[in-house]
């Protein structure tokens, strides 16, 4: 009968050292990552992770460049472009709540929540506008309602192959079981973070330890396969020296916890930007080459100064896949924002 008892005790065992190892792990890599930039404390005591840089020579120039990222991803996805637009303008990047370093939120991740819970952060930071936002992915519904919101705070716009909602409607069961698909494998994947399992995983697919990855790939089947694919595709596009840190990210069960968050609040982000009135300051879309063109009334459903530009050589990641695209669209917002009619320069 006792033998009966060892498989258990292993699989305990098995457990403890497992959180353990993600406990240690949590504390090493925020005593590590977290000062290359800045927490900013908002009302409830809840922390976000900041991260600006800017020209040598004028760290006040304006207008200040406001980075938001898409779904799972955190201010580190944008670190080589930024480092390159703050070569001629104040840039910010951070990490919405429950993503990177960021303390998670109560609200609904909503475009209309996240854009307040912006703007707080700036105010709070002492980072004044006019501000350029860019937006990629689900990032790019944020970025429109925040510019929407607060209009006189925002020069212009650059959304890097945003989420489109109009393809979204009707919001069938099919759809929505699909979110809950992905909100479950999210609700998993923070399970496994919690005893070290996504960790290993992660640390297996940067350092390539060969034997680990592919018992965890055998593990995991097809789909765990094509995603540990898609993982090691992207992260090879950003610079090494962030590898560790998105690593970090990836394995904290928050993570999990934020990501199943934004995946539940797309219906509902669906449905409050069905309804978004046009901008009116100067948008520029950037759709790659093996994504359908936006149409007329699309584009016109966005804003009234809407200018579309194709990236030839680009997938949805286009600021990894051609950096010179984005840039260039970004420093013409930026120079275009200082022969415009000044906009407020301080929040009210």
């Amino acid at each position: 009968m006792v033998w009966v008892l060892w498989p258990l005790a292993l699989l305990v065992s098995l457990l403890v050292v497992g959180w353990f190892y993600q406990t240690v792990g949590v504390w090493r890599d925020r005593k590590r990552f977290v000062g290359r930039g800045r927490m900013v404390e908002v009302a409830g005591g809840r922390r976000v992770y900041v991260q600006e840089m800017w020209p040598a020579d004028d760290a006040r120039a304006l207008p200040t460049v406001v980075f938001e990222s898409g779904i799972a991803a955190s201010s580190q996805n944008w670190c080589e472009l930024q480092r390159r637009v703050a070569e001629f303008a104040r840039t910010v990047s951070y990490d919405r709540a429950g993503v990177g370093w960021s303390d998670e939120s109560d609200s609904v991740r909503t475009p209309g929540n996240i854009a307040r819970e912006l703007r707080e952060v700036l105010y709070t930071a002492g980072i004044n506008g006019p501000f350029v936002l860019v937006g990629h992915s689900f990032g790019g519904l944020f970025a429109r309602r925040f510019a929407a919101e607060y209009a006189d705070e925002v020069a212009g716009v650059v959304l890097v192959d945003p989420m489109r909602p109009e393809e979204w409607p009707p919001m069938d069961e099919r759809k929505r079981a699909m979110v809950e698909r992905g909100a479950s494998v999210a609700g998993y994947g923070a399970m496994a973070a919690h005893v070290g399992i996504t960790r290993l995983g992660m640390r297996s697919l940067l350092c390539g330890h060969g034997h680990i990855t592919g018992l965890m790939r055998l593990v995991a089947g097809k789909g765990g396969a094509h995603l540990a694919g898609r993982i090691t595709c992207e992260m090879g596009k950003m610079p090494r020296e962030v590898w560790p840190i998105v690593a970090a990210h990836w394995s904290s069960p928050k993570f999990f916890r934020g990501f199943q968050a934004q995946i539940r609040a797309v219906p509902e982000s669906v449905m409050e930007m069905q309804d978004a009135a046009p901008l009116t300051m100067p948008v520029t879309l950037l759709t790659p080459k093996d994504a359908e063109p936006l149409s007329e009334a699309c584009l016109v459903a966005i804003g009234t100064q809407v200018r579309q530009v194709i990236a030839e050589k680009s997938g949805h990641w286009v600021h990894l896949d051609e950096p010179e695209v984005v840039l260039a669209a970004i420093r013409e917002m930026v120079q275009a924002a200082h022969v415009t009619a000044p906009i407020a320069a301080s929040m009210r």
